[in-house]
């Protein structure tokens, strides 16, 4: 579907980037790290360790709001990795973008902790994975334009599990 955009959304490790730039390809999509549209402050505060609060977040949602616009207007197809822990975050994006659908990869803390440790070279810091879950809103029957995806199993099970919720939803 041209002009639709899917936000791969979720705590950080999660695997929303690696199973983003996978569901791009296979659908054909843009790939969009919404960790590359932070602005430089936020990067910098989480390289230091500081969980980003809520004004910290207003620029980067505005940013992902654009280029889910941007998507439509092209009428392109684009996957774009956010993590989107709040409602409030949620409808930043949505607001004036109708051909979008949010993907959220769930998952406990004790799993996510434990890809988070075995990660490398990324700037969150495995001390702010509590943070997350406590600020973490997760998507309920209100927001029907959420795709719930279990994150539990190895890479190709969880790929193959968003691949065809994602289809299931078009």
């Amino acid at each position: 579907m041209s002009g639709k955009s899917y936000v791969v959304m979720g705590v950080s490790s999660s695997g929303k980037s690696s199973i983003g730039a996978a569901l791009a390809q296979r659908l054909g999509a843009k790939f969009i790290d919404g960790d590359d549209l932070h602005p430089r402050a936020n990067i910098v505060k989480m390289g230091g360790g500081t969980p980003l609060d809520d004004d910290d977040r207003a620029p980067w949602l505005e940013r992902i709001n654009d280029a889910v616009f941007s998507v439509d207007r092209k009428n392109e197809t684009a996957v774009i990795v956010c993590s989107a822990l709040k409602k409030a975050y949620r409808d930043r994006i949505r607001k004036d973008n109708d051909k979008l659908t949010f993907v959220f990869m769930e998952g406990s803390y004790a799993l996510i902790l434990e890809r988070m440790k075995a990660r490398q070279g990324h700037f969150q810091k495995a001390g702010m994975l509590q943070s997350q879950f406590d600020a973490l809103e997760a998507p309920g029957d209100d927001e029907p334009d959420v795709i719930h995806v279990s994150v539990d199993g190895d890479f190709d099970t969880v790929l193959a599990r968003t691949l065809a919720a994602v289809q299931a939803g078009q």
